[in-house]
């Protein structure tokens, strides 16, 4: 658990922390009241189902063990390579304007980074992602409807999106061949 986060109104103290299963319900309930009802529907959530997240990347940011903000992420493949998939982020809505999504995104990325992710991909709105280094990434399609516009890209080592492009898909978890049986 990390503690500390500085404010213009003084020294409030946040935890941030790997999201567990026990905060799934309020981390859902979180997302509901971020984002429109149909959320589920769009093109990401389809990249999704049925994927494990990546877990050491999914953090909650709590003051007083409230729920102030969450970020996750989930694995994904462009033109045969592994990307990160970044999103849902969100800050409750009596905090937004505080920093807590930067912060989210700032200390993800760098754990990101550590674990050894190239690259990552998110839909999202560029004036606001490009102060963390994104910027419009041609040649990387999302499932429809997805607005090409929207499709914004950030790479943790220098070269990562270099030669990289394609749809965007599904990972599929890679099977272990049983021992002495080579694939």
């Amino acid at each position: 658990m990390r503690e500390g986060f500085g404010s213009a109104f003084g020294v409030r103290m946040y935890q941030l922390e790997e999201e567990t299963e026990a905060d799934w319900w309020e981390v859902e309930a979180l997302y509901d009241l971020c984002f429109a009802p149909g959320r589920t529907a769009l093109s990401s959530y389809r990249l999704r189902d049925g994927v494990d997240k990546i877990h050491p990347l999914c953090l909650t940011l709590r003051e007083d063990g409230v729920l102030a903000a969450v970020i996750r992420y989930w694995p994904v493949r462009v033109g045969g390579r592994r990307v990160l998939l970044l999103g849902p982020v969100a800050v409750h809505p009596t905090r937004q304007g505080e920093g807590l999504g930067g912060l989210l995104m700032l200390e993800s990325l760098a754990e990101a980074r550590r674990l050894g992710w190239e690259r990552v991909l998110l839909v999202g709105d560029y004036p606001y992602y490009r102060r963390f280094g994104f910027w419009k990434i041609d040649g990387v399609i999302m499932p429809p409807p997805t607005n090409p516009d929207r499709v914004l890209a950030l790479e943790l080592v220098p070269g990562a999106w270099e030669g990289v492009r394609g749809p965007v898909e599904k990972a599929v978890p890679e099977k272990t061949p049983p021992a002495g049986n080579p694939l």
